[in-house]
């Protein structure tokens, strides 16, 4: 019989999985609100995965980024939004930091946090690559090989969506 350690593990490699499958999925729809809808349940699922690998400071900050995504769209352009989630993101760290790695899921939570919120087109697609770049460095840390792909496959699609952005004139 495995011991918690290894269950966990396992849990958390499954979450990963799921994240990836559903981060595949979402990138191929052709509805946003479906790309969306996807998205929300990929964080579901990251979140899991990093309380199982007991990442607590990178749980607690994806599950403010599932709050994100509804409040962004409600409120884009909103720096009092903005600044509500940003102060929460860094209370969240606060309250569950158990080591330095966790300084790359605040920086991805703030970076992702201030380019939904106040920019669109090229600039937002930047600062989610930057925030993409630090998920990618914090799934690494915690050792999930579905997490990692999962962020590498949000990393290359951003950077992507940005060179087809520029070469058809810019911000948008």
């Amino acid at each position: 019989m495995p011991d918690v350690l290894t269950l966990r593990w396992i849990a958390g490699q499954t979450f990963g999985v799921v994240a990836l499958t559903l981060c595949i999925i979402g990138f191929a729809a052709k509805r946003d609100d479906r790309l969306f809808f996807l998205l929300l349940f990929a964080n579901v699922a990251f979140a899991l995965q990093f309380a199982m690998f007991r990442s607590w400071a990178a749980a607690a900050v994806t599950v403010l980024i599932i709050l994100r995504i509804h409040l962004v769209r409600r409120y884009k352009h909103n720096g009092r939004v903005m600044c509500v989630m940003l102060v929460a993101t860094c209370v969240a760290a606060a309250l569950t930091w158990h080591a330095p790695r966790d300084i790359w899921a605040v920086a991805a939570g703030s970076l992702g946090t201030y380019g939904m919120f106040m920019h669109g087109g090229v600039p937002m697609r930047l600062f989610l690559t930057g925030a993409a770049f630090c998920w990618v460095v914090m799934q690494v840390l915690v050792g999930s090989f579905g997490g990692t792909l999962a962020e590498l496959l949000i990393l290359a699609t951003n950077l992507i969506t940005v060179a087809r952005l520029k070469r058809r004139g810019g911000a948008l």
